[in-house]
Parts: C-alpha cells; structure tokens; sequence
C-alpha cells in the first residue's frame, strides 16, 4: 500500500468508515501478529497483543503523523503493548516461583511426605484456578493472601479504593471456594 492508500484509508478510519477500518484491520494485521508472535512466544498472547494493538492505534489514529511510516507507528505499537504484557508474565511468574517456595519452606518445617504431596497437590489446584480468573481478582488475591498486605496496602499498590479490593476478594474467594470444596470436603 502507497502513502497517498494510507493517508486515505486513515482519513475513512477518523471518519468511522466500518469498511475502511476492517481493510485497516485487515492489511496489517499478519504482519502485527508475526511481530508480536517474535516477542512474546506464544500465539494466544501473539493474538492478545495484536487485538491491543490495533484497539490502541485505532484510539490513537488522530494522533498519527505522516513524517513517520504508518508500519513503523503501528509496530511501535504493537512493541509497547509487547513489552507491557512481557512484564506482566514476569511479574506474576516471580510472584508464583515465591509463593511456592514459601509454601515448600513452610512444608518441609512441618509436614510428613505424606501430608506435602496432598498439599502440593492442593496448592496446584489452587494456582491453576488463580490462573483462570482475570487479572483484577487474582492479583488482590496473591497480594492479600501470599504477600500478606493489608486491604489498605493493597488499595494503595493498585490505586483503587479499599471497597474495591474487598468485592474484588470476595468474588475470587467465592471462585476457590467452590473449586476447593471437595478437596475440604465442606
């Protein structure tokens, strides 16, 4: 595609043309995908960070001068939002290794091989089902019950107000309740 097709599918895109946006969407969206795939490794967040991206640019499109290349704006993009989730996973895959090696530690202190292998076994329950719930609850959770912050710590670190956190505890502790149930037998 020409600068004078870009400028002009960009111009149809401001003026919400439903068609242009999905040729927008559509002439690009391969190439942002191969992109993220390079940087995040897996198709599913490949697929997250493309949908992102392209949410971001279209918030964004106003904003888009022609002195830059239009690929070289969408795939600064597309890296931004690349990057952000890297930094998320690490963050959430060094709070997990933590948590399990505390939970290891507090294990061997008191445990019988017995008794660790039904509590590793729980405590995989337990981070899959985290895992499965969206970021909101299962952040608050980690924070609250393996960082051991207070509701006001945590309203803090996350900048919302201390109701907040404790709908968001009370959802996700409903969510483990009635997955850990059985394995409690309550």
């Amino acid at each position: 595609m020409n600068s004078a097709e870009v400028m002009w599918l960009i111009t149809e895109c401001l003026a919400q043309n439903d068609a242009a946006i999905e040729t927008l969407i559509h002439q690009y969206e391969a190439g942002v995908f191969r992109f993220a795939l390079s940087i995040v490794g897996n198709q599913a967040d490949a697929h997250e960070v493309t949908q992102e991206t392209f949410i971001a640019a279209l918030r964004s499109l106003h904003t888009y001068q022609e002195k830059k290349s239009f690929n070289a704006w969408l795939y600064t993009i597309a890296l931004n939002h690349s990057r952000s989730l890297l930094r998320k996973r690490k963050v959430l895959e060094k709070l997990q290794a933590t948590t399990t090696l505390l939970f290891r530690n507090e294990l061997q202190r008191q445990s019988s091989p017995e008794e660790t292998v039904i509590q590793t076994e729980k405590e995989a329950v337990v981070w899959n089902e985290l895992n499965k719930m969206d970021e909101m609850h299962r952040i608050v959770v980690i924070l609250r019950y393996f960082q051991e912050l207070s509701i006001a710590e945590i309203a803090e670190v996350l900048n919302i107000n201390e109701g907040t956190i404790h709908s968001r505890l009370h959802t996700a502790r409903e969510r483990l309740r009635k997955v850990l149930q059985p394995m409690y037998g309550e």
